[in-house]
């Protein structure tokens, strides 16, 4: 099982990139949200209003966060990693209402184009937009990176979260400069594009904290490593079983081996040991692997 410290530095890893997010996103807002008043962007001040409502989902996954990095209680024996699931499962609804939101405003904007009454933003909104990009892919890429580290499926979300940011300010930079060039329909019709990828974002999040939830297995690629692992351990002659599944980010292992038959006690429990210790060494995914020995059939030994 993975040793306290290494919990404590996922846990802290994942929080210091939170803290970081909502720091970041309350100037993109302020940011946002000022040059969108002043150079009379409706797109500007839309996007500053999600990079608000990214201020909020972060708390909520901080939330998340502190509540699945609980020890086990007598409750909840085996700790509270699925938590964090649940809190990626509300977080992708509210990417997806981000992305409804944004696709109606689409609309909306598209028959005031059409009527000649959408209003030609200023140049300062189109350099927000830029920056914005910027920064929202750069926060893609670090916190992808983190998630990855922590194996956070929240703090994942996040990461998607930012990507959907970066498309959405993409979309009001196209806006911005067709409606400065005399074509004020390109802002709403790319706002609808974004849309679309906004929504793919929120369903994969979903998808990902449903398998977590659900005993989904481990990918067949890690399942192959450890097949390949348990099979160098000495004293192993077989493996009679390997199942996975999720438990929020974590992985339970339960493994059957084939040792001589002949061997006593002792030495069968060390051989399970032994393979016990690598898994959990070796995949650091791995919250616990049970193994139970059988004797070897004819043909193993």
């Amino acid at each position: 099982m993975s040793s306290p410290d290494t919990e404590s530095a996922r846990y802290a890893l994942s929080m210091r990139v939170a803290r970081q997010t909502v720091v970041v996103n309350l100037l993109l807002s302020a940011g946002k949200l000022a040059a969108g008043l002043i150079a009379h962007s409706g797109a500007m001040i839309s996007d500053a209003v999600n990079s608000i409502s990214d201020i909020f989902s972060t708390l909520m996954v901080m939330v998340g966060l502190k509540l699945s990095g609980r020890a086990a209680d007598q409750d909840h024996e085996y700790g509270h990693e699925r938590l964090e699931c649940i809190v990626a499962i509300l977080l992708s609804a509210l990417i997806a209402v981000t992305g409804c939101a944004l696709g109606w405003a689409g609309v909306q904007n598209i028959l005031a184009a059409q009527e000649g009454t959408l209003a030609v933003p200023g140049l300062l909104a189109l350099w927000a937009a830029a920056a914005s990009i910027a920064v929202k892919e750069g926060m893609y890429h670090y916190t992808r990176r983190a998630a990855r580290k922590s194996g956070s499926s929240s703090l994942m979300a996040v990461a998607w979260d930012h990507r959907s940011d970066a498309l959405s300010s993409l979309g009001g930079l196209i806006g911005i400069a067709g409606a400065r060039l005399g074509y004020p329909v390109l802002d709403p019709v790319a706002s609808l594009v974004i849309c679309l990828f906004i929504l793919r974002a929120a369903v994969n999040i979903f998808r990902g904290a449903v398998e977590q939830l659900t005993d989904h297995a481990a990918s067949p690629e890690l399942e192959e490593e450890m097949r390949t692992s348990i099979l160098h351990q000495p004293g192993v002659l077989g493996l009679d079983l390997l199942k996975t599944r999720q438990f929020g980010a974590r992985i339970y292992v339960d493994v059957e081996i084939a040792a001589d038959g002949s061997l006593s006690l002792v030495a069968a429990h060390g051989i399970a040991q032994q393979v016990h210790d690598e898994i959990e060494r070796s995949f650091p995914s791995v919250k616990h692997c049970m193994v139970h020995v059988n004797p070897a059939r004819e043909g193993e030994t």
